[in-house]
C-alpha cells in the first residue's frame, strides 16, 4: 500500500505541473541544482533502421533538454554493431544488457545497480509496451517514478494496463493512443502526445553516405528514394522459432502479403516512372528492414519498363546514420515504411508516407503534426495522386521545404515540454 500511495503522490505532482499549477523552477529548485540519472529502456531490434533510430533520437532529446542528466541505456537488443554505433555518437551514455524472468528478477547485477542510481525509468519509443517486464521489474523493486515516452499504446492488454495505471507520465506517439487508453479507463493530463523519438535523431555518417552517392552517381536533390513493404512484416522468416507464430498465423500473413503486394507497389512504380521520364533523374530503391532487400527486384525494379531500369539503383541494408546522410541529399523519400519518412524529415527532405492499413495506428502521428498532404492511405490512393504530389515537389522544392518546416517546428517544443515534466518529477 505504501508504494501505491507514493506512486499516486508522484503522479499527482506531475498532473499539477502539467496543469501549470506549480512552478518546476521554484518547487524543485533543489532538484535542478544536482544531476539526475535516467534509466532508459529501448533498442528493440536491429533488423529495422526505425527500431534502431528510436534510441539515438530519445538520447538526443534528453541530452538536449536535460543536459545535466546521466543516462543509463538498458538496451534490449544485443547486437554488437548497433551497440558500437550508439557508443560512437553517445560516448557518455552507459549501456547495459540483461533479461527479466517470470518473477521479474534480472540476470545482470548491473541492472540492480542502475536501479539504485536512477531517479526515473523511461520506456522509449516503440510499437507497444515492449518493455513491460522491464517496467514491472522497476515497480517491484522501487517506488521511484517511471513513464513512457513516444510509444503506441493501441488496445493495451490487461497486463500492460496494470503497468500503465501506475505510470507517472505516458507520452504516446500519436493521439489515437490516448483514445485507446481512455477506453480502458486510463486518463489524465499526465497522458500527452510526444511523437516518435526518431523525429529527433541527429546522427549522420556523411563520409559513408557521400561515398555511396558518389559511387552510385547520385547528385544532390536529383534522385528520390523509395522503400517497399509487405502488408505484414514476415517475422517468421527471420526470427527464431518462426516468431512464435502458429501455422494458421503464418498462412494468414503470407496470403494477405501475396494478395496486396503488386497492387500496392504498382502505385509507387507509377510515380517512379513519371519521375525518371520527366526529369531524367535517378531512383534509389532502399530498405528500412533487412527482408526488404529481397523484395526490391520483384516489386519495384523488375516490372519497370526497360528504358527506366538504367536509372534505378539498388541499395543493401544499412544503419540509420548512413540512411540519414543519403536521405539528406535526396529530392524526396517515398516509403511504405513509417520511419524512413521521419529520418528524411529530420534532415530537411520532403517525404511521402504510403500507409497500409495493417501498419497499426502509429502513422497517425503524421496527421497529428499536420503532414496530411504527404500521407497516402494506400487503399484510397491511385498512383496518379502520388505522381502529381511528387511532381509538385520537383517543380517547387522551396514550397515543399517550407511545408516540411511548419510541421517540424512543433517537434522540438513538444519534446522540451515533455522533458521538463519528467524533470519536475525527479
Amino acid at each position: 500500500m505504501e508504494n501505491i500511495t507514493r506512486r499516486t503522490l508522484i503522479k499527482n505532482t506531475s498532473l499539477l505541473f502539467l496543469a501549470g499549477l506549480i512552478d518546476p523552477f521554484a518547487s524543485f529548485s533543489v532538484t535542478l541544482k544536482s544531476a539526475k540519472t535516467i534509466l532508459l529502456v529501448s533498442g528493440w531490434q536491429d533488423v529495422n533502421i526505425g527500431d534502431i533510430a528510436h534510441t539515438p533520437g530519445l538520447l538526443n532529446v534528453f541530452e538536449t533538454f536535460m543536459p545535466d542528466a546521466k543516462i543509463i541505456l538498458w538496451k534490449r537488443s544485443k547486437g554488437e554493431e548497433v551497440g558500437k554505433l550508439l557508443k560512437k555518437y553517445f560516448p557518455k551514455v552507459e549501456i547495459i544488457y540483461g533479461n527479466v524472468d517470470k518473477e521479474k528478477n534480472v540476470d545482470n547485477p548491473e541492472i540492480m545497480e542502475a536501479l539504485k542510481q536512477a531517479d526515473v525509468m523511461v520506456h522509449g519509443s516503440g510499437p507497444l509496451l515492449v518493455a513491460a517486464d522491464n517496467l514491472a521489474f522497476w515497480m517491484k523493486n522501487t517506488d521511484k517514478p517511471f513513464g513512457v515516452f513516444g510509444t503506441t499504446l493501441q488496445s493495451p492488454n490487461e497486463y500492460h494496463q496494470s503497468i500503465l495505471k501506475e505510470a507517472s507520465f505516458i507520452y504516446t506517439r500519436e493521439t489515437l493512443s490516448i483514445e485507446h487508453l481512455e477506453r480502458v479507463g486510463i486518463a489524465g493530463s499526465h497522458i500527452q502526445f510526444a511523437p516518435d523519438a526518431t523525429f529527433f535523431m541527429d546522427i549522420r555518417n556523411d563520409e559513408k553516405g557521400d561515398q555511396f552517392l558518389k559511387e552510385a552517381g547520385l547528385e544532390d536533390r536529383k534522385f528520390i528514394c523509395v522503400i517497399p513493404r509487405l502488408r505484414f512484416t514476415p517475422y517468421h522468416e527471420f526470427n527464431p522459432n518462426k516468431n512464435g507464430w502458429s501455422d494458421t498465423k503464418i498462412k494468414e500473413v503470407e496470403t494477405v502479403n501475396a494478395a496486396k503486394k503488386e497492387e500496392d507497389h504498382a502505385k509507387l512504380r507509377e510515380a517512379m516512372i513519371a519521375y525518371v521520364k520527366e526529369t531524367g533523374n535517378k531512383v534509389l530503391v532502399c530498405p528500412e528492414m533487412t527482408y526488404q532487400v529481397d523484395i526490391m527486384d520483384e516489386l519495384l525494379i523488375n516490372p519497370l519498363p526497360e528504358e527506366i531500369k538504367p536509372f534505378v539503383i539498388k541499395r543493401g541494408y544499412w544503419f540509420p546514420d548512413e540512411a540519414a546522410s543519403v536521405y539528406r541529399k535526396a529530392l524526396a523519400v517515398l516509403s511504405f515504411e513509417c520511419h524512413s519518412p521521419i529520418i528524411a524529415a529530420v534532415n530537411e527532405t520532403p517525404f511521402f508516407y504510403l500507409r497500409q492499413p495493417e501498419d497499426t495506428i502509429k502513422g497517425h502521428m503524421y496527421y497529428d503534426l499536420g503532414f496530411n498532404d504527404w500521407i497516402f492511405e494506400i487503399e484510397q490512393t491511385e498512383g496518379s495522386q502520388i505522381t502529381e504530389a511528387l511532381r509538385e515537389i520537383w517543380t517547387n522544392f522551396t514550397a515543399a521545404q517550407q511545408y516540411l518546416k511548419i510541421g517540424m517546428d512543433q517537434v522540438s517544443d513538444i519534446y522540451k515540454q515533455r522533458v521538463e515534466s519528467v524533470r519536475a518529477l525527479i
